[in-house]
């Protein structure tokens, strides 16, 4: 779930940065991985148009990709965590707070982690982590108040669900028998639970701060570190009480974010391969001019970005020999797409939702985005490289076709008159929610002509980047049609887009199941929407088949569900099975990707000052 930006150039041109950026990736110009021999110090300087975070950077609701580089890179450590490197390696499972990666007990259901000795958290704590404060991080988690937006991943922990409830007082699946034990019993075997206890919202939390805010959000302007940074300002935090505490002066939601060093870490207990820390800062500004910042990166005034650029920089890059090594491409293990609200009329329809994916130009749309080098065109919900090469490379269930786009439309309800357009109030004005920066707003006009070709007028609402995922994460706002989403995995396993689907995750708030598949009448009581005649498409029976399986055997499974949801569920119009690209400015020494964020490392990057403007 993060920002990327980009807009239209001419087919050559497209077709010459495909060629380059095929060939660029992580790391620096010798990219090794290595940083042993990159000189330390200095400030690394981002620039941005919106953080777009999800849950106010509180690290028990943050649900944005980029918020997670920012967390497992610098900020905050795991249980478990990763190397912060590109491709498979940067997907393999590495001890982090724990001394080792367990396996688990014969049964399958509980974990038991010894923590490593030495972990402190920053200031101004300053003070041993214990098994404890991990332990009160999983309570947040079960704390409906704290709107935990991928909560549902730990609802297997024995006793979570009377935790959630208010029926019991602890998690009674975990246990801390020492401040440097603790241990997790499931209530099933769940094959890709390690992976889970690497996301963010388990990260260690002291309670005497963390424990003062109980509203979604709040936390984060007040967390504290236990990575090899902290947000600046910490330094001068008043912990003494929950009245005492102030909003870190390094992280102003409309402006800035600043990390800084945090001096109660020691490298001894982490690994400088997973976390070189080379830079002394790193700087994140907000700017609303996304060509500035691109402009400011080519001079040397800033040093990269999480957005991706205007395409118009990539063609620059990908052509200029000076710069195409500045010019990085990476596997995002995203897809992009435009999603279909099922109790709200007309896409309560399935006829009406094949008729939209056979209309929409990809094409065009993937033009916008910046080419071939953006991604390729996408013919199903999850990317190719999430099925290693296993999902058939011929499948494309809906070309672009107006004609059969229109006989889906004749087949639906809402063609009163069999012409193939939807004729009836509910296709007029239908509000869509989109960003309001490239390259959502130069392919907004396509993808309304698109619809307008099946008789549905788009009314189109562009909105900052944040501020369009909380609308369509808000359920009583029941958006029939959004396109300004897009979806990374959380770890790698198919499963982790499964969740888009399931109607366990339908929360109030900050949810991603935006179709709503799988809403039950009750569901749809409590959260005041209507469940439209013949309800909506449900999946949980085939996650649930799919769930225990590994291997090959899952890996079918998931195809098979994949193809259901394309076929006969058509919650979404997936457009683009994205690249992440970054570029970097002249002072970089050192570029790392990020596979498990697919971002940016964070963790490795690093800068010559003397070449900085």
């Amino acid at each position: 779930m993060k920002s990327r930006r980009r807009w239209i150039i001419g087919a050559a041109l497209v077709a010459s940065v495909g060629l380059v950026a095929a060939g660029c990736g992580g790391g620096d110009a010798g990219s090794d991985g290595s940083s042993a021999d990159v000189k330390k110090g200095g400030t690394y300087r981002i620039g941005t148009v919106d953080f777009g975070f999800t849950n106010a950077f509180d690290p028990t609701g943050e649900y944005l990709g980029l918020a997670w580089g920012y967390y497992s890179n610098l900020l905050s450590r795991t249980l478990v965590g990763y190397r912060h490197r590109p491709g498979g390696p940067g997907n393999e499972l590495v001890p982090d707070l724990a001394d080792s990666v367990p396996e688990p007990s014969a049964d399958g259901l509980t974990y038991t982690f010894k923590l490593k000795q030495g972990i402190k958290f920053g200031p101004p704590l300053d003070r041993e982590i214990t098994s404890k404060d991990i332990a009160f991080a999983f309570e947040r988690i079960g704390t409906k108040s704290l709107a935990a937006q991928y909560a549902f991943y730990y609802d297997v922990i024995e006793g979570m669900a009377a935790f959630k409830d208010g029926t019991a007082k602890t998690i009674s699946g975990i246990q801390t028998p020492d401040d440097k034990t603790i241990s997790i019993k499931l209530t099933v075997p769940t094959g890709d639970f390690l992976y889970r206890l690497a996301m963010p919202a388990t990260q260690p939390m002291p309670r005497e701060v963390a424990g003062c805010f109980k509203n979604a959000g709040d936390y984060g302007r007040y967390v504290v570190a236990s990575g090899p940074y902290m947000i600046d300002g910490s330094a001068a935090q008043d912990a003494t009480s929950c009245k005492t505490l102030k909003p870190l002066s390094g992280w102003d939601p409309s402006k800035k974010m600043t990390f800084v060093r945090n001096p109660s870490y020691d490298p001894a207990t982490d690994d400088a391969e997973y976390r070189s820390a080379n830079v002394d800062s790193v700087t994140v500004d907000i700017n609303t001019n996304s060509q500035d910042i691109f402009d400011k990166i080519k001079q040397g005034q800033l040093d990269g970005s999480p957005d991706t650029p205007p395409n118009t920089v990539v063609a620059e890059y990908a052509q200029d020999a000076a710069l195409k090594d500045l010019l990085k491409v990476n596997s995002g293990d995203r897809t992009w797409f435009i999603t279909m609200n099922t109790t709200r009329a007309p896409f309560d329809d399935v006829n009406v939702r094949k008729a939209a994916n056979f209309i929409v130009d990809k094409a065009a749309i993937q033009q916008a985005w910046g080419g071939p080098a953006a991604g390729a065109i996408a013919t199903h919900i999850v990317p190719d490289a999430m099925y290693g090469g296993k999902f058939p490379a011929d499948y494309d269930p809906y070309p672009l076709d107006e004609a059969k786009a229109k006989e889906a439309m004749k087949a639906s309800k809402y063609d009163t008159d069999k012409d193939g357009l939807c004729d009836v109030a509910a296709c007029k004005n239908v509000f869509h929610v989109s960003r309001n920066s490239e390259p959502w707003s130069k392919y907004n006009p396509i993808i309304a002509e698109s619809f307008k070709k099946i008789g549905i007028e788009l009314n189109t609402r562009e909105l900052p980047t944040g501020n369009a995922y909380t609308t369509i994460q808000t359920v009583a706002r029941n958006v029939p049609v959004a396109s300004n989403a897009g979806w990374g995995k959380d770890y790698a396993d198919v499963g982790t887009f499964a969740v888009l689907f399931q109607s366990a995750t339908i929360q109030a708030t900050g949810q991603s199941n935006y179709s709503l598949i799988g809403l039950t009448a009750e569901q749809a009581k409590d959260l005041k929407v209507q469940v439209p005649v013949g309800g909506v498409p449900t999946v949980d029976a085939d996650i649930k088949a799919c769930e225990p399986l590994l291997g090959d055997e899952r890996q079918q499974c998931w195809i098979a569900f994949d193809k259901k949801l394309m076929e006969e569920v058509v919650p979404w119009v997936p457009y683009l099975d994205a690249n992440n690209i970054d570029v970097v400015g002249p002072a970089v020494t050192q570029y790392e990707f990020d596979q498990f964020a697919s971002e940016m490392a964070f963790a490795h990057l690093a800068v010559d000052p003397a070449l900085q403007k």
